[in-house]
């Protein structure tokens, strides 16, 4: 399967994205990306769009979630590529995930409001098309269009982590419960971009051995919250625990997002992309002649 250009991680206005499913697909099939995938925040709403315009503008695409998960009292995401869109366990298992979002953004807010932040929750309401997904990304947006900090960037290390104002915790899904509704709709589980948790090495190991126990499949080698050195370490890891290796650029807004859609660098050779393990699931743009 020759392909030099997969983005399969990133994310539209139906989680917390800026932009549309079809502003996304143009964005990524203007940068030159040849197989994609929309992977919102524990939402399929845009599946079925984000299909449709990419097949139109002659991109191949694979179905995509990342899905939010506590392990070792951290919250990690794992990505779903390549699943039946319309699997109703899988389905079940994301609104479930969702529920609890709208009382934790108002825990939030009165955290913010404790340190003189008020009306945090309606302002990040402001920034939410589906307030059923309000989550962190909407407060910074809020905290940076009020002027309390001059980007994203700065609010994530001044607020809403843990430690600082705004930080609530929630309890997400299960690993083992993501893994299986992945793979059972059909698809494969990744890690996203591993070198975010802070966890130590020992719970790290113990995270990707229960990954796998459970039927896991891949981890993101290249994605956009990787450095260079985070990069050769996960292709060490990919090789080491046998992993497929995933491509995406945790793409969410053209203001805000460190890489662009389609940008990162490719996947060593010594590694087994995703793609190829999924190459049946992937939906063929037709082949538009000149």
């Amino acid at each position: 399967m020759p392909l030099t250009n997969a983005d399969l991680h990133c994310h539209s206005d139906v989680s917390d994205g800026t932009l549309t499913p079809e502003a996304l697909a143009a964005r990524a099939h203007a940068q030159g990306v040849e197989l994609w995938s929309l992977t919102d925040h524990d939402e399929l709403g845009g599946q079925h769009r984000a299909r449709e315009a990419a097949l139109a503008l002659g991109m191949d695409y694979l179905s995509g979630v990342e899905i939010s998960v506590t392990f070792a009292s951290e919250t990690v995401h794992i990505v779903g590529l390549g699943f039946d869109i319309d699997d109703a366990a899988l389905r079940e298992g994301l609104a479930a995930t969702r529920s609890g979002r709208r009382e934790r953004a108002q825990e939030m807010a009165d955290s913010l409001a404790k340190v003189g932040i008020h009306d945090a929750f309606e302002g990040a309401l402001r920034y939410v098309s589906n307030p059923d997904l309000i989550s962190r990304t909407h407060f910074a947006r809020h905290l940076v269009e009020s002027g309390v900090c001059p980007d994203t960037y700065t609010v994530f290390r001044r607020y809403l982590t843990q430690g600082n104002p705004g930080f609530v915790p929630h309890r997400w899904a299960r690993l083992g419960d993501a893994v299986r509704w992945v793979r059972e709709a059909g698809g494969v589980a990744v890690i996203a971009h591993p070198g975010r948790y802070r966890y130590t090495p020992t719970e790290e190991y113990a995270l990707f051995t229960e990954f796998i126990a459970h039927g896991g499949r891949g981890v993101e080698v290249m994605t956009g919250s990787h450095s260079t050195a985070e990069q050769a370490r996960y292709v060490d890891t990919a090789l080491e625990f046998g992993l497929l290796a995933s491509r995406g650029s945790d793409f969410h807004s053209p203001a805000e997002s460190r890489t662009e859609l389609g940008r990162l660098p490719a996947l060593p050779g010594a590694l087994t992309p995703v793609w190829l393990e999924l190459a049946p699931r992937i939906r063929r743009a037709a082949l538009v002649l000149p």
